[in-house]
């Protein structure tokens, strides 16, 4: 880079931001719910209208106030202009064999969308395969899944659009690229599992029009669909008309021999059905539900290998004997102390990746279950990959960690030996940074564990901005990973904080239950003793502390923010669950009942109206200033959820701290979001909170 000016924006220098005044949000007093005796106001409910003329003029104000707000902050440009800095270098994907080609994504470093890319073997010239960024004017369409034939010569792809659920499936020929004129719609929670001359999916009946991103959905069904016929001729493969709430997906075995129903009522415990492929009867229990998890590895040969926690708190692979009248699980793989969270094959061995304290460790099995070695990785991170065919000579796996930027190793599977095959090139010097993990102990004596990184040599003075991260729930685990945001801000002195909370799998099932249902309340613990912790250590102090969440981090932070409005400074909460009464009646919101409960149980009412973010929020309290994040297609968790919050919110607020609400339009949850939105939020994000929290920031300017 070229000689640099510094430009500093000092506390000192601060102009007060002039706030435009909140939309005034009108209120239906007379909206009230009877549940079990305790009568619960609702005055927004209208904004569950999120196609409503009403609701659309007040998403714009909201809007407006937000972006006059984030364009007064003096850096907010510099922000975003770094930021792209540092997302502008070649991101790839490992590349997969299918054929004779080898399959991968690139994105070259500012594209909306990464590009599927082919080569003939290693050496090959890469060509574009399929570029999502032409299907779209603004990069709003993402690919969700890709789908080869066993034979290599068509590729299902999975399309959604503006960050919908919704896919539509199409299929292309392998070898001359040409689309072919199949379009499956109306798909959700699926992509194409191929057999023969077609493929198996999962779908729901066509929609109300207007409803498309709010209604519930039920009755998900399997059909097949037979290459060059149109959608109206598939056949009905497998429905279940007596549990309209569950999901249905197929997998068909490697010698195309078996059929399998994947079955679940929510994100915990399913049911496995099978017959072969070849039978047009009815479908027999394998492993009946739904106490226990089951994920299918492999199967062929009538040999079936199994992923589960059924006798196993921790997981264990096992295997099962199809040609008996009543296949039953033995061990392969039993389960270990540590959590098996993965499970792949690859050159005719099977390869395990285990949680040791939220960081990965990879071991390789022959497949008759003999551990052959340990898989040296370079250092606290988090590894995944390993799967290809069983003749394949050379495999590869990524590694990254929190400052380590993505990098793909080849391995040979018959000596264990890596290599780097592709190395990420990015602008900035990651010996200026380091990782270190604490163990801090919550309300009731659990010890959790956090990683913080930050500069080195980083002084425990109190001064610090904190951004503290989380998740918590539904068994999922977050391992370190690099982020070129988090470089940003640790640049300006920041230290960012991931704490490894109850509600998530990083100790196996038993962390997850400790925090799911009535238990939920320690998640929400955790979280604070992580604040506490970073303040009693000197790491920071409560006006310098952000927290944020996405999902169900958004209910963290909602859940938090609201118990504790004192911990912190400024609070994210991101695409949340936050009206816990009502999350259940829109879209896939019944498929969390398992994981949260539901307020037409009335045990269950009692603790979720205990501590639903939206029914706790309380006049002239001095709340943390609050950016609430959602999106207008987001048919995952509506947006009402976060409209209600915000109007409630900006109500009650007892000090000048904002509460501002940032709707993205044409996109969704978050997956397959155009890096230039992406960009656009973490820059008005990250200027929030160095606003917020009076931080010193510098950028050097050319």
């Amino acid at each position: 880079m070229t000689a640099m000016a510094t430009m500093l924006t000092g506390c000192e220098n601060r102009q007060p931001i002039k706030t435009k005044p909140y939309p005034e949000t009108r209120k239906d007093t007379t909206v009230v719910d009877d549940y079990f005796g305790t009568k619960v106001k609702d005055p927004y409910r209208w904004l569950e209208d999120d196609r409503s003329e009403e609701t659309a003029a007040w998403v714009k104000a909201e809007n407006e106030v937000t972006q006059d707000y984030v364009s007064q902050i003096p850096y907010r440009n510099a922000v975003r202009e770094r930021l792209t800095e540092l997302y502008d270098y070649p991101k790839y994907g490992a590349p997969s064999k299918e054929g004779e080609y080898y399959f991968f994504f690139k994105n070259d470093g500012l594209q909306n969308q990464s590009v599927l890319y082919r080569q003939h073997g290693l050496d090959g010239t890469p060509e574009v395969f399929l570029d999502p960024n032409t299907l779209s004017e603004n990069g709003t369409v993402a690919l969700v899944s890709v789908d080869f034939s066993k034979d290599h010569r068509y590729m299902a792809y999975a399309a959604s659009t503006s960050g919908s659920d919704w896919v539509e499936i199409r299929v292309m020929d392998v070898e001359s690229k040409a689309l072919l004129p199949d379009v499956i719609r109306w798909v959700k929670f699926s992509g194409a599992e191929w057999s023969k001359d077609g493929f198996y999916y999962s779908r729901y009946d066509e929609p109300v029009k207007g409803k498309e991103f709010s209604n519930a959905n039920e009755y998900q069904k399997v059909y097949f669909h037979k290459l060059g016929t149109p959608q109206s001729e598939d056949r009905l493969v497998y429905k279940d008309s007596s549990h309209p709430l569950r999901y249905f997906t197929a997998t068909v075995s490697e010698d195309d021999k078996y059929l399998f129903i994947n079955a679940s009522e929510g994100t915990s415990g399913n049911e496995i059905l099978y017959r072969k492929t070849a039978d047009n009867g009815p479908f027999k229990v394998l492993f009946p539900g739904f106490d226990n998890d089951y994920a299918i590895v492999d199967c062929e040969n009538d040999r079936l290998l199994v992923y589960t926690n059924n006798g196993a708190e921790n997981f264990r692979l096992a295997e099962a004997d199809l040609s008996q009248s009543r296949p039953a699980l033995k061990d392969l793989i039993p389960e270990k102390p540590e959590l098996l969270q993965d499970v792949s094959l690859g050159g005719g061995y099977i390869f395990v990746s285990y949680l040791k304290d939220a960081s990965s460790r990879v071991y390789q099995y022959a497949m008759d279950g003999t551990q052959v070695r340990e898989i040296a990785l370079p250092t606290i991170g988090t590894a995944y990959g390993f799967s290809g065919e069983k003749e394949d000579t050379t495999l590869f796996y990524t590694f990254t960690s929190f400052n380590y930027p993505p990098t793909i190793f080849r391995l040979d599977p018959e000596d264990g030996k890596s290599d780097v095959f592709r190395k990420t090139e990015v602008r900035f010097d990651p010996e200026n940074f380091e990782v270190e993990q604490v163990f801090f102990t919550s309300k009731d004596g659990t010890r959790v564990p956090m990683f913080l990184v930050h500069k080195k040599g980083i002084e425990k003075n109190g001064k610090n901005p904190v951004h503290l991260y989380a998740y918590g729930g539904f068994n999922i685990s977050r391992t370190p990973a690099f982020s070129p945001s988090i470089v940003m801000f640790m640049e300006q002195g920041g230290i960012y904080a991931l704490a490894n909370i109850r509600g998530g799998g990083e100790y196996g099932e038993k962390w997850h239950r400790a925090g799911m249902l009535d238990q939920k309340q320690n998640v929400f613990d955790d979280f604070i003793g992580a604040a506490e912790y970073l303040i009693a250590e000197g790491y920071t102090s409560s006006d310098k502390l952000a927290i944020s969440g996405g999902s169900n981090g958004g209910l963290l932070v909602g859940a938090c923010l609201t118990q504790r409005p004192d911990l912190y400074a400024v609070a994210f909460p991101m695409v949340g669950v936050l009206d816990m009464l009502r999350y259940h009646k829109f879209t896939i919101g019944w498929g969390w009942a398992v994981e949260y409960g539901s307020s037409d149980d009335p045990e269950q009412f009692a603790y979720l109206y205990e501590y639903s973010p939206l029914h706790n929020i309380r006049p002239g309290v001095c709340y943390p200033a609050t950016m609430i994040m959602t999106a207008d297609h987001d048919d995952r968790v509506v947006p009402a959820h976060s409209f209600k919050f915000a109007a409630t919110l900006q109500e009650a607020q007892g000090c000048d701290k904002p509460v501002l609400i940032r709707i993205e339009s044409e996109a969704g949850h978050g997956a397959g979001k155009p890096l230039s939105k992406a960009l656009d939020e973490t820059a008005d994000m990250y200027s929030f909170l160095f606003w917020n929290t009076n931080t010193e920031v510098h950028f050097d300017k050319k």
